[in-house]
């Protein structure tokens, strides 16, 4: 069987999903297409080579609508014989395309692809797609009468898991101390292409706020704490607010896949290679629990055990979220988002994906370790997980 490898994986500064934000005068096409020409330049790639780009993104409407993936390697001047499909899993869009480019490689179908994610968030607001309209449908509704939005999905896993309000910020400003001691140490500095915006050259995450303490984010209103859902939900202690949530955000990465004859005819090295992969439908109106059986899965899948994995990348849509999953799984705390996540780097949806991945995979190399797993929850209770061996 064919093994497909990965050969390099980068992603752009992340920037704050607002009008003001640091990539929020660049279109997502010309965001991604400047991540997908750093990718090439860094291997000496003719892009020409490539069968496929396979981008996740959530938002599919206005600027992100024309299958953004084949406007951004046409702005990063790719042949026009290289095609592209967006790939649309919610959270997970940019892990499915490494999924998808893996499968498609062991497959045969073929020798080089590049998976990644784009989403602006300041340009394309999150549920823009749905133009206020139900997408669930009254079979749907009928069937699951209780589906909430996911910072009430949130609320509603604190409140199984028992978990603090002071546990959720102490998490939440540890991410940041995280990010920020690796933004300092220049541990994202191999993985992160500068982006070029019309106000100048963007070369670091904007969204890591040094000096976040937990005693800071204790005084900030819980999100959700409004009438109407307190009626609905009484029992629910109001614990979930913007600092130990996902930040909305403007952010682009890729991954250069190929099967490992091809790298070796190209004389490129493989740095990492998919041991096994899963995705998992749960609960949807607790919505965000898929991390825990899809991490079961995959360890399965993979003949693995926990303490077997170097490091762990848990989405942090909301900070409940990888807590809920740590206290199912029993990882220690040193593993868990090692670098920092969601919470303090940002979460521009489509993307976030592949930008997990391109983090797991430095920090692998940097610090020797052999595998990492890597889970996201999704809208809807799915999930996926990916464990990566380093090479």
């Amino acid at each position: 069987m064919t093994r497909a490898v990965i050969v390099d994986a980068v992603r752009s500064p992340t920037g704050r999903g607002r009008a003001q934000g640091a990539l929020a005068g660049v279109h997502p096409s010309d965001l991604l297409a400047q991540v997908l020409a750093g990718l090439v330049a860094r291997n000496d790639l003719d892009p020409g080579l490539i069968d496929d780009v396979l981008i996740g993104c959530v938002n599919q409407s206005g600027e992100q609508s024309a299958t953004p993936g084949r406007q951004a390697l046409l702005a990063a001047g790719f042949p026009t014989h290289v095609p592209s499909v967006t790939i649309e899993r919610k959270c997970g869009s940019g892990q499915q395309a490494v999924d998808f480019a893996v499968q498609g490689i062991t497959a045969g179908a073929y020798d080089i692809v590049v998976a990644g994610g784009v989403e602006s968030m300041s340009r394309v607001p999150m549920g823009s797609a749905a133009m206020g309209k139900d997408p669930h449908g009254p079979a749907v509704r009928e069937r699951f009468p209780d589906l909430v939005p996911q910072g009430i999905a949130a609320e509603l896993v604190a409140q199984k898991w028992a978990l603090s309000r002071a546990e959720l910020d102490e998490y939440s400003a540890r991410s940041h101390e995280r990010a920020a001691h690796a933004r300092a140490a220049g541990w994202f500095d191999g993985e992160i292409v500068p982006v070029t915006t019309p106000d100048g050259v963007v070369t670091a995450d904007e969204t890591i706020r040094e000096g976040t303490t937990a005693g800071r984010l204790a005084g900030l209103p819980a999100a959700f704490d409004t009438d109407t859902w307190r009626e609905r939900f009484p029992e629910l202690d109001w614990k979930v607010t913007a600092g130990n949530s996902s930040q909305i955000s403007d952010g682009a990465a890729a991954l250069l896949i190929m099967s490992e004859e091809k790298a070796a005819a190209l004389g490129l090295r493989p740095r990492a290679a998919i041991v096994a992969s899963a995705v998992v439908g749960d609960d949807p109106t607790l919505m965000l629990t898929g991390p825990i059986p899809a991490t079961e899965k995959v360890l399965a899948r993979a003949g693995l055990s926990v303490r077997d994995i170097a490091a762990f990348e848990v989405n942090e849509a909301f900070a409940a979220v990888p807590l809920a999953w740590q206290r199912e799984i029993g990882a220690s705390d040193d593993v868990l988002n090692p670098l920092g996540g969601a919470v303090a780097l940002g979460h521009p949806l489509g993307a976030s994906g592949a930008r997990l991945m391109t983090t797991l995979l430095h920090h692998l190399e940097r610090t020797g370790g052999r595998y990492g797993l890597q889970t996201m929850c999704e809208a809807g209770g799915m999930a996926n997980a990916t464990v990566v061996e380093r090479l």
